[in-house]
């Protein structure tokens, strides 16, 4: 989307200064306070050229810059040069621009013909989906649905953690301890194996041993390995899909580990046909001390192979059938050095999509317990999390108002909603500390307070009771919080362009509180509904498209939005 209003200031200076456009857009910007201009544009980058101080500069160029419509003011205001907007305009163009495009105002084209493939969620099979794995899962599908409202093809994998040695430990301790009837088995069984296993192996250092025997039995293709994996990978499938139906979140290619099994050998002989590996300690290693990192593993002592054997052959299947624009991998910020030495095995390799490769690393979901632990069976299971916040939800329903319609889906849509809200509102590369009362506060930077303030603006739509219309007189909507509303929903488009450039739902989870504060602040201090028809008009227009907005916004981060609560 382009701003208009930009795109003038942009032409102005460029006719006054050495500058491209390009430099003088990426220095334009929003200031904090409207008495300091509507855009703003900061002279340092002039300073060192020119040779002058900064303040002058300002000072000389709003003396040589005549203001232009829509312009009404162009002033220097220390080292910036400041420009103000007409409101009138400022506020039709606007208003009418959300009203003509409604769920598809922030979209743009900027990805046509380009390809986003982005690897996330992606758990271990034979685990419980716990609270662990929430943020890869919404982070990724928030980025999911970024990048397709830019105009990008988007294709989701659950990249499955389905291969590995801890699958030869699963496979020790179900034929040791494990009831033999494996139709009955659910993911809570397979678990129990697991914080089994590793208890056990604790006292006994030869049960690893076994583990690593059987890992390479079910390489090799061993019969029961396989029906065993099979069996364990089918079970843990059924309760994946059941929790992600209830985050509403899907994918395009349900492909684990496994799927590339084959592709693995011929990998690994390319590599060394190119001499990027060499023996050490009996183990196939790419050597990357010159890239001031330890050595990446590609087989070991015992041939079976590694994570990072199995993601370079990922990563050359999907090149070759997704073709590719950027590839993005939503995974802990505890896996960095293991992307950093993916990424850069593939770029000695000769693929130059390897620059194309993005680690979208994030921080840890916590309690007030501290960090959980798979092995030690010590989690919060994400399905219980999830019914735990709609319960939750549901009371404070009952007590608010039990009349309301359709309470059952609401409780769902606040609840998790709720869940949701309070991961993406977080900086990604931050831990967040999960707290009931912060995450369900109806009052707070919460997701029951964002889908509150959108069922508050439909309750006074309702009350209205007649069609929203942009033929209004906009000179009417002159006050301060006027202003600085319709200001806010004009950044909308440019705030997701941002969240897609930094990997950061974030950015419009935080833009959504800004939208609510504002939108309240003006309800609260000025009549919406009043005996004037042609004011109440142009309010009314103002707060559908504060509606709209935050119901687009709450769609990218997979949340709905009640239109009663």
């Amino acid at each position: 989307m382009i701003d208009q209003f930009r795109k003038i200031i942009v032409s102005l200076l460029k006719e006054k200064t050495d500058l491209i456009e390009d430099e003088i857009d990426k220095c334009i910007e929003i200031p904090p306070d409207s008495k300091m201009g509507d855009y703003a544009f900061p002279c340092f980058s002039l300073s060192k050229t020119l040779k002058k101080p900064p303040n002058k500069i300002a000072s000389e160029l709003a003396e040589q810059i005549s203001p232009v419509n829509p312009i009404n003011e162009i002033k220097a205001i220390g080292p910036y040069l400041n420009f103000f907007l007409d409101k009138k305009i400022f506020s039709e163009v606007v208003l009418k621009k959300i009203s003509n495009e409604t769920d598809l105002y922030g979209s743009d084209a900027i990805g046509t013909d380009k390809t986003v493939v982005i690897d996330y969620s992606s758990p271990n099979i034979a685990k419980h989906l716990a609270v662990h794995h929430l943020r890869s899962a919404l982070i990724g599908n928030a980025l999911y649905n970024i990048y397709k409202e830019l105009g990008y093809k988007c294709v989701g994998i659950n990249h499955l953690g389905d291969w590995g040695t801890q699958f030869g430990q699963l496979i020790v301790a179900y034929r040791k301890w494990g009831e033999k009837n494996l139709e009955k088995y659910t993911i809570t069984d397979l678990n129990k194996l697991y914080v089994k296993f590793h208890q056990e192996a604790e006292k006994d250092i030869h049960l690893e041993d076994e583990a690593r025997e059987w890992f390479k039995k079910l390489e090799n293709g061993d019969g029961e390995a396989i029906a065993l994996w099979k069996r364990f990978k089918d079970i843990s499938l059924l309760e994946f899909q059941r929790v992600y139906k209830m985050l509403g979140i899907q994918f395009d290619a349900f492909v684990g580990e496994s799927f590339y099994n084959t592709m693995v050998d011929d990998t690994v002989l390319r590599i060394q046909k190119k001499g990027l590996s060499c023996i050490s300690e009996q183990a196939l290693i790419i050597d990357l001390e010159r890239y001031n990192m330890p050595p990446c593993l590609l087989r070991k002592k015992d041939d079976t192979t590694l994570y990072a054997t199995r993601d370079i052959a990922a990563a050359e299947y999907r090149s070759a059938e997704y073709h590719f624009d950027k590839m993005i991998y939503v995974v802990g910020s505890e896996q960095k050095l293991h992307f950093n030495q993916v990424f850069k095995v593939l770029e000695l390799m000769g693929y130059d999509w390897a620059n194309n490769c993005v680690h979208v690393d994030f921080g840890l979901m916590k309690f007030k317990e501290g960090r959980m632990s798979t092995r030690k069976g010590m989690v919060v299971l994400l399905e219980d999390l999830l019914i735990e916040a709609v319960e939750r939800i549901k009371k404070i329903i009952e007590e608010k108002n039990p009349s309301l319609k359709d309470k059952e889906i609401v409780a769902n849509d606040v609840g998790i909603g709720a869940v949701i809200f309070a991961d993406l509102s977080t900086k990604r590369n931050k831990d967040v500390i999960f707290d009931w009362d912060t995450v369900l506060n109806f009052e707070g930077e919460t997701g029951p307070y964002v889908q509150y303030t959108h069922a508050r603006l439909c309750s006074i739509l309702r009350k209205y009771g007649k069609a929203v219309t942009s033929n209004i007189d906009f000179a009417l909507l002159k006050e301060d919080d006027a202003i600085n509303l319709i200001k806010v929903l004009w950044q909308y488009p440019f705030v997701l362009l941002k969240s897609a450039q930094f990997y950061e739902p974030s950015l419009i989870s935080n833009y959504l509180i800004d939208v609510c504060a504002k939108v309240n602040k003006f309800y609260n201090s000025h009549r919406v509904l009043s005996e004037d028809d042609d004011l109440t008009k142009a309010r009314i227009l103002m707060v559908n498209a504060a509606r709209q907005i935050i119901k687009n916004g709450l769609k990218i981060l997979g949340m709905h939005a009640p239109t009663e609560m």
